[in-house]
């Protein structure tokens, strides 16, 4: 078909570019529908995904052929299996075996975080002895889901694919939302073809209802399968199955935000996508709004005329653009050359454990782990160990053991992958003196130059050093000797904490009569050469609130358990306040927990306590709440505190919100309007459907803590809506985060959890009241799985 013709004269030039454009959608439209369903197959795979361009590559050519590798799980290889990579460029196929019975997985490339290789695994480490170190790499996938340790018959196989894995995952990083959203498409349409003849029934239809978690009623799903069935044969083929999934697809909120803007001709210009831009809060050029439409415009002609139209004004929204946090604090944006104990540093307690702390299993992968998400505070429980090696347990259990020089190799590989601002190592040492010199030796030479062991200026200043001062540099947490000692060999209080902290805060906070003598069990013998690696983060006994303010120095830090920390913050808040604006508080979980469960760190963030430190390895809000508040700051690790945490003379105490420093409080509106494509709790039923409710919960002081939620919507995770609008008051909005819960409405037991997104109220971007009712923000893809509830 051709063009319309353009009408005489200027006076309406714009607008008919605008009316020609939507000509020209139709007829593409027309076209589109008379490919195959196989050519558009290949288009979406070879064109869309961008993967064409990598087809040619050597390293790829290798993966779609396929490579036998060997599984490393145990001392002894299995089989060799196959990996091959598929014509879509995005998954992985592969052999299992289990009791003798075969089985075939795939997985997908958007689920692998990263590639290692050689022995950079503790499952390589502990068994690919038997490989040499070129013939190995691990792939390590993103969640809970175990690394997967491989070994290629060659050196020059394992880095092809090490090669070409990585090229696919900066392929699909780059990959817009309308392209995963197609990979989703075709997926899920590849699932429901049961007999895969490129048609479906109206039972395979009902087969992808289910899968996508929406129960459709029948008769409106009949009806709408007959209005797609043009060629009235009761099968959906080639353009049906499309026109089938784009009237599934359709989004009415987000058509009905376009049109308000477009018009009647269904076309953005510049000009009213800036308006668009204004109402959403955003002071935006014509020159800014012409970089959106060229960014995300999909039409090369309306990308030429500067025109936006639905599909790009919906791929806008739901790109990071549109997201709900601040693309600004997504990088690193505060000063970072304040004292440390200026900071919220992100701190993983019993950091070895990928389990409970009574029987689970200790590992080095959990320290990756938790570097790898940012965390700035690692634990260390320090145990003798056989042939002078110490090694890394909780003490007194069933947990395995892990070797302490193991442990800081992998701190020493993956220290600053994720963060360059300085990781601080919390060691719990109960070992004797000649083991500790040999985890002494083990840092200096392991870290080498990353171990700070001098104070940088050459002495301890009255202050602690900066994040940007210790870029790169990895500080020890632990007891010090005294330099005014004759004997080296000093008696110290025992940093067993855990088991003692108890009785110690009994001992300290008791009369002068009723403190207990120590006694032999409560003091160790610490080595000169493990002391002397310690500079900025000694740890102290803590006896009072009042005695540390006059006594403490910078460089000296204590530790409190949840209950202490809780009483501390009840009996003296602001007094605590004012300790932590100039030391370092660790808190942690209490000992005798059988789950390894979390306790709130928002309670001890309100004080102002910095490395509060959690069992990473716990699922749940506690967790949740931990990412959202460091969800910001480019995801270094280190937040600053509110300037009312960070002023010596501070008056505020978070139970009385009107000492608070000059906070102003908010009112903040939200409008939850509607879900997308939400995951299925029951997979393997498939007429499992979610009854989704929202649920908005806002943690701050305790005056702010808050929770309301939607109407749950029956039978639907595909797309349900709610328009309803949740209103909050909020008085020390600096220290409020804002979760959005997702659960599953059930009547009979309890609520099951489908997904949640948290971060600070302060980084949520802000909406004009027009578009409040206009226009709007996405959340990200929501975390999701098994909780501990």
């Amino acid at each position: 078909m051709e063009a319309l013709p353009s009408p005489r004269g200027t006076a309406l030039s714009k607008n008919w570019k605008k009316l020609n454009l939507r000509w020209n959608a139709v007829t593409n439209k027309t076209y589109n529908s008379c490919m195959s369903l196989a050519e558009r197959s290949k288009v979406l795979h070879i064109n869309n995904f961008g993967f064409e361009s990598l087809t040619d590559d050597e390293d790829i050519k290798v993966m779609l052929q396929g490579t036998f590798f060997w599984k490393v799980k145990t001392y002894q290889p299995q089989k060799q299996r196959l990996f091959q990579l598929l014509e879509d460029g995005m998954s992985i196929w592969f052999e299992t075996r289990f009791k003798k019975a075969r089985s075939k997985h795939i997985f997908s490339i958007l689920h692998v975080e990263s590639v290692r290789e050689g022995y950079q695994s503790e499952g390589l480490r502990k068994f690919g002895g038997s490989f040499a170190e070129e013939q190995c790499f691990t792939i390590v996938f993103r969640g809970k889901r175990k690394n997967l340790d491989l070994a290629a018959r060659t050196g020059i196989e394992a880095q092809q694919w090490v090669r070409g894995l990585t090229k696919l995952m900066v392929r699909c990083e780059a990959m817009s939302q309308r392209e995963k959203l197609e990979h989703w498409i075709h997926s899920i349409l590849h699932e429901a073809d049961k007999n895969k003849d490129n048609k479906m029934s109206f039972k395979e239809i009902k087969n992808m209802l289910r899968i996508v978690n929406i129960d459709m009623n029948d008769i409106y799903a009949y009806q709408l399968f007959k209005e797609c069935d043009k060629s009235n044969n009761d099968r959906l083929e080639e353009y049906e199955i499309e026109e089938f999934c784009t009237r599934l697809m359709k989004r009415p909120e987000l058509e009905d935000i376009f049109h308000q803007y477009s018009g009647v001709d269904c076309v953005l210009s510049t000009e009213e996508l800036q308006e668009f831009l204004h109402d959403q809060g955003e002071e935006t050029s014509l020159q800014q709004a012409q970089h959106i439409i060229q960014t995300y415009e999909l039409n090369e002609k309306a990308r030429q005329h500067n025109l936006m139209m639905l599909d790009g004004f919906t791929m806008y929204l739901l790109s990071s653009a549109g997201n709900i946090l601040n693309q600004v604090h997504a990088e690193i944006f505060q000063d970072m050359s304040q004292p440390l104990c200026h900071y919220f540093i992100s701190s993983s307690h019993n950091t070895y454990l990928t389990d409970n702390q009574i029987g689970g299993a200790s590992s080095t992968e959990a320290y990756v782990r938790a570097l790898m998400k940012g965390c700035r505070c690692v634990e260390l429980d320090c145990w003798e160990g056989s042939n002078g090696e110490p090694v890394i347990y909780h003490g007194h259990t069933l947990t395995s053991k892990i070797l302490f020089r193991d442990v800081i190799e992998s701190i020493r590989d993956h220290a600053f992958k994720r963060s360059s601002y300085p990781v601080i190592l919390s060691l719990e040492n109960h070992c004797g003196l000649e083991q500790q010199s040999t985890m002494a030796h083990h840092l200096k030479t392991i870290l080498g130059d990353m171990l700070l062991i001098q104070p940088l200026d050459g002495h301890l200043s009255k202050q602690l050093p900066s994040p940007e001062q210790l870029k790169g540099k990895i500080l020890v947490k632990g007891k010090k000797l005294s330099e005014n000692k004759i004997d080296p060999r000093v008696f110290l209080i025992s940093n067993r904490e855990e088991e003692m902290q108890e009785e110690e805060d009994q001992r300290f906070t008791s009369s002068p009569q009723e403190i207990r003598p120590l006694q032999a069990k409560d003091v160790m013998q610490i080595s000169r050469e493990l002391s002397d690696v310690v500079v900025y983060c000694r740890a102290v006994p803590f006896q009072s609130l009042s005695d540390a303010l006059r006594h403490q120095k910078p460089t000296e830090m204590s530790s409190f358990s949840e209950r202490k920390a809780r009483k501390l913050i009840k009996d003296s808040g602001n007094l605590f306040v004012r300790y932590n604006t100039q030391h370092l508080s660790r808190i942690y979980p209490l000992g005798l927990k059988m789950n390894s469960s979390n306790y709130n760190p928002q309670e001890m963030w309100n004080v102002g306590c910095q490395i509060v430190a959690l069992n990473f390895q716990t699922p749940g809000a506690e967790m949740d709440l931990n990412d959202g508040r460091f969800l910001v700051n480019g995801r270094c690790g280190y937040v600053l505190k509110p300037a009312f945490l960070c002023n010596n003379q501070s008056n505020f105490d978070p139970k009385v919100p009107i000492h608070r420093s000059g906070q102003h409080p908010i009112a903040l509106t939200i409008k939850v309007i509607t879900a997308q494509q939400l995951p299925k709790l029951n997979k393997e039923k498939s007429s499992s459907i979610v009854d989704p409710f929202v649920r908005i919960e806002i943690h701050g002081i305790p005056a702010d803590c808050c929770k309301k939620q939607t109407e749950y919507r029956l039978n639907n995770g595909f797309n349900p809506c709610w328009n309803e609008t949740l209103m909050f008051q909020i008085q020390v909005p600096d220290l409020a985060l804002v979760r959005f819960v997702v659960e599953d409405y059930d009547t009979t037991s309890s609520n099951d959890f489908v997904g949640q997104f948290t971060l600070p109220l302060l980084s949520i971007r802000e909406a004009a009241s027009k578009a409040l009712r206009h226009g709007g923000r996405h959340l990200p893809r929501f975390g999701e799985g098994s909780r501990v509830r």
